[in-house]
């Protein structure tokens, strides 16, 4: 049993001690940059509770696609290689499938926020 605080919490205090007393006190630039390294720091966050999740989901389709096991630097490669050669077109229905999935997934790490998320099934 972890007693110890995790990442993440140890994460969301520094971006609370931020927001809440540092960021108030700060003007112009140093206010900006705050506001960044929040950002920097939620993203963080966000990658280390999704990141894997969103990599092992990765390799799942690419072993689909590709039919057969490997890593995910050796499918990407693979698929990579296939897609320039033109064993696999483009237009590939599956291969759509895998981009926009993997797609989704980082944009929901990096921005969540972001418009377009939701309409592309984020």
């Amino acid at each position: 049993m972890i007693t110890h605080p995790t990442s993440i919490e140890l994460l969301e205090s520094v971006v609370r001690f931020i927001e809440e007393r540092a960021a108030p006190n700060l003007k112009d630039r140093d206010a900006f940059h705050a506001r960044v390294a929040v950002n920097a720091l939620n993203a963080i966050k966000r990658e280390i509770a999704a990141g894997q999740p969103a990599e092992d989901a990765q390799v799942e389709r690419l072993r689909d696609l590709l039919g057969h096991d490997g890593d995910w630097t050796s499918l990407n490669g693979e698929l990579c290689a296939k897609i320039r050669d033109g064993q696999i077109a483009p237009t590939d229905a599956k291969l759509l499938a895998h981009l926009k999935a993997s797609i989704v997934d980082q944009v929901r790490i990096d921005q969540p926020q972001y418009a377009g998320l939701k309409q592309a099934g984020g």
